[in-house]
């Protein structure tokens, strides 16, 4: 992108960058018509000039793929630009914008499909999806070139509901507003599924990161989002339609409709501004800090591209920051500065000092942190049934560095983690590993695979498993018998897949196979590429933890079931390593 410098400004009508140029080519040009006045009445006479030349005689067309949100007012800059002849290197920018869902629009890029290759530039709600292009090295390319709008989330309420809660006058952490919607019928909370948009994906990420800072802020953050997924929409749009259709009759009171919903700032302007009196939503803004949808213009396949057609992309971009460009972004309800928040636009919203409605997070979340909640949320919504198989051979007792902790004592903590973050409706089981540990065989079951809220011998299967991890340790010169028991506990989930709920096999090793009586790693990776039916996904979830373990290895066992292989240096890695595991194997199935 480097070798575009900024493109020409608009014809006429132009706005403030490009004032100061326009006054410097009026002197020059003042002297210049005196000294060709009389040489230009015999070049008209000769036909060397044209008085109908245009800028549009050679437009560049360039075509925007943008979130629905955003559309209108990139449609509405596009008229600006037709109108006022804004050029790039002389030539008129003929910009088309087509809304198209963001979510399906990111899976285009992914997986090369024709109609993402129809447009040059994309303008998404949240950097969340170009991050996932980008990691993403099988996807058409995309190059962001910046952020054109902003927009903060919150969670506004038909008014009843607002004012139950003390609206305007009482604020809130994201963690209490979700109690107080998740913890009773009578104040239902709707939002976007965290895996199609990015506002409810933004507001989960903030709550479980809310969450986890609380005394048992695993549980809850699971519970918040369990009680989420029972009310989520499959887009921004969709959760609009689940508000009553009359909020001043007895629609306000059917279980079926929604009192309040996670929304940007500019979704609850654009549906206030359609609202009939009276049925405006209010809108909260958590106190510690609403994160930001931010609108990333992106390009499309830049290798691909003109040069006039990425100078035409940047020129359209750069409008979108001018004043023109800024005004008509704010008349639909967007932020154009963080310093200078038009309390016309917050008002218009839903909002209302003391609303703290130019707080932001202490910190925005990383993209670690995102994965960690869209695999929470994987789990949460599908129902997971995972076989947990550990490595228990005598290296795991060796120290993690930097820690006075061995590998076992790690991975266990870690365990006993992710153990925390599953539902009753989870089925989990445990396995653990090394060489001859049951007879000939080199593993030993330690708690079957079973649902989580089921009673077993007097307990729950939760109990149990927390009680087995708790109790795992290494081996006493016990070796890694990696082959036979991958094999063994991948038949064993293929045997019992359960249709409904995401089925994996989570497999944690810090060393190579080191049986020489086993299947050999081509015999292995041939039985499971029997075993995986692409009907019944059952993918493997290899985790290599320390320094001896062979990661390559792993990604070639992994990959016969659809699955991923992963290293961690830290064992306590573990529990955000899965999660991410969850949300890449779910791409694929």
């Amino acid at each position: 992108m480097g070798r575009h410098s900024l493109p020409d400004a608009p014809r006429r009508g132009g706005t403030g960058p490009r004032t100061r140029t326009r006054r410097r080519r009026a002197a020059l040009a003042t002297a210049l018509v005196l000294a060709v006045a009389a040489g230009t009445v015999a070049a008209v006479d000769g036909g060397l000039l044209s008085f109908g030349s245009s800028c549009w005689d050679d437009s560049v067309r360039l075509r925007i793929a943008a979130a629905p949100g955003i559309a209108p007012a990139l449609k509405d800059a596009a008229d600006y630009a037709r109108d006022n002849d804004v050029t790039s290197d002389g030539s008129c920018i003929d910009v088309r914008v087509t809304a198209r869902d963001t979510y399906e629009f990111t899976n285009a890029l992914r997986s090369k499909r024709g109609s993402a290759t129809d447009f040059e530039a994309w303008v998404p709600d949240s950097g969340v999806w170009v991050n996932k292009v980008l990691a993403d090295n099988r996807s058409i390319p995309v190059t962001p070139a910046g952020n054109v709008a902003s927009s903060p989330i919150g969670v506004a309420m038909i008014p009843t509901a607002a004012k139950t809660l003390g609206w305007p006058r009482k604020t809130y952490a994201w963690t209490d507003l979700a109690g107080a919607t998740t913890t009773s019928e009578r104040l239902r909370l709707g939002s976007g599924d965290p895996s199609r948009s990015a506002t409810g994906l933004l507001a989960l990420t903030q709550l479980t990161q809310t969450a986890g800072r609380t005394k048992d802020g695993d549980v809850l953050a699971a519970a918040t989002a369990k009680a989420l997924s029972q009310r989520a929409s499959e887009s921004d749009g969709q959760v609009l339609d689940t508000l009553p259709r009359d909020l001043s009759g007895a629609e306000q009171g059917n279980p079926e409709r929604n009192q309040a919903l996670i929304l940007s700032e500019q979704a609850a302007f654009a549906y206030n501004a359609s609202a009939d009196s009276g049925d405006d939503l209010d809108l909260f803004y958590p106190k510690d800090g609403s994160p930001r949808l931010d609108h990333p213009f992106t390009l499309v396949d830049e290798p691909s591209l003109s040069t006039d057609e990425s100078r035409a992309a940047l020129r359209f971009m750069t409008l979108l920051g001018e004043d023109d460009g800024r005004r008509i972004l704010e008349k639909h309800g967007f932020r154009t500065d963080e310093d200078d928040i038009p309390a016309e636009l917050v008002s218009a919203a839903g909002g209302r000092a003391p609303q703290p409605f130019g707080e932001v997070p202490e910190r925005p979340a990383t993209d670690k942190e995102v994965e960690e909640a869209l695999g929470l949320w994987t789990i949460t919504v599908q129902s997971a049934r995972l076989t947990t198989v550990v490595d228990a051979s005598s290296s795991m007792s060796d120290p993690v560095p930097g820690t006075s902790e061995s590998r076992m004592d790690v991975t266990r903590a870690a365990l006993l983690q992710a153990l925390a973050t599953f539902t009753p409706e989870d089925e989990i089981g445990l396995w653990k590993f090394s060489t001859e540990l049951d007879g000939k065989r080199d593993y030993r079951v330690l708690v079957p695979t079973g649902r989580l809220g089921d009673r077993v011998a007097g307990t729950t299967q939760r109990d149990l498993l927390s009680a087995a991890f708790s109790d795992l340790k290494p081996v006493p010169h016990g070796e890694t018998g990696l082959y036979d028991t991958t094999l063994a506990a991948y038949r064993a989930a293929t045997a019992s897949y359960t249709k409904g709920k995401f089925n994996a096999v989570v497999l944690l090793t810090d060393g190579v196979n080191q049986d020489p009586g086993s299947i050999s790693r081509s015999g292995l990776v041939a039985a499971l590429r029997r075993l995986a039916d692409p009907e019944r996904p059952v993918p493997l979830i290899a985790i290599a933890v320390g320094p001896e373990a062979d990661k390559k290895e792993l990604d070639e066992i992994a990959a016969a079931t659809g699955g991923s292989g992963h290293l961690v240096t830290d064992p306590s890695q573990i529990h955000s390593v899965i999660l991410k595991a969850v949300v890449r194997a779910g791409d694929r199935n």
